[in-house]
């Protein structure tokens, strides 16, 4: 394989990857409701990938290692999604998404200026996405009404999002290393879906989609530390296919508890 192509592989491979699955994920939110949405949007889409990549080139150490940033990152990204949450009631896209995404800077380079060890870090880690869960709990509930789709809207999701892609993994060469960390715990996918769904469908809907992803980005980040944990112990592919299972399994718990209950029939009248 020339040097070239194997460069340009695993970033075409993202971008492809993530605008698909975003495209699809958004599909299913106008069509089935936030959760199902949320919980499709929150998988490991663009994270599972790059550590397939990553496993190539490196070994059991540093997979752990970078799993450990990937999990302390979710503050900043539970950050985010809340501040976006409380925006998207008032704002439009632009001031939610650049107000989102100011906390979310402030709060990454906050959880990179500590030394994190496991058991500090799965503290601050739940207990951050916990408490943004109960705070945007209210907002979890709007009504989405079905928009009216162009010709063009699905390509024009996939290239927006894969050019954000592009430019979030090809950006660290460039910005120099004090911002690479940053930019890999970027939130591509939930900042994709604001920026798609938020004009089509308002605020308050698309809040309600990213407020029901925060809970998916516990599963997400269960399965950052099952990788940190898991991979010294059973080995690099062993650790990530357990690590998506563990992914996959905890969104498709909270689809079967958020599911909808028939209405109880009444008893005749007597």
């Amino acid at each position: 394989m020339s040097p070239d192509l194997a460069l340009l592989l695993p970033l075409a491979s993202k971008m492809a990857i993530t605008a698909l699955i975003v495209v699809a994920a958004t599909l299913a939110a106008e069509r089935a409701g936030a959760v199902i949405g949320a919980m499709i949007a929150t998988l490991p889409t663009s994270t599972g990938p790059a550590y397939v990549f990553l496993a190539l080139d490196h070994g059991p150490g540093f997979i752990a290692d970078a799993a450990l940033a990937s999990f302390t990152a979710n503050i900043a990204n539970g950050a985010f999604a809340l501040a976006y949450v409380v925006l998207a009631q008032r704002c439009g896209t632009a001031p939610s998404s650049l107000g989102a995404l100011a906390c979310w800077f402030v709060a990454a380079l906050g959880v990179q200026a500590v030394a994190w060890t496991t058991v500090p870090a799965a503290a601050a880690v739940f207990g951050v996405l916990i408490a943004c869960v109960t705070l945007a709990a209210r907002f979890r509930h709007a009504r989405i009404l079905p928009a009216r789709r162009r010709w063009y809207d699905i390509p024009a999701r996939a290239l927006m999002v894969a050019s954000l892609v592009g430019f979030v993994v090809t950006g660290s060469s460039w910005l120099g290393t004090a911002f690479t960390g940053l930019l890999s715990a970027f939130p591509v996918v939930l900042l994709s879906f604001v920026m798609i769904l938020q004009p089509r469908l308002g605020g308050p809907p698309t809040a309600a989609i990213i407020a029901n992803a925060l809970l998916g980005l516990i599963g997400f980040s269960s399965a950052c530390l099952t990788i940190h944990l898991a991979v010294p112990l059973v080995g690099v592919w062993p650790g990530l296919a357990t690590a998506l299972a563990v992914a996959i399994g905890f969104n498709l718990t909270v689809l079967l508890v958020r599911r909808p209950r028939p209405p109880k029939p009444r008893p005749p009248a007597g």
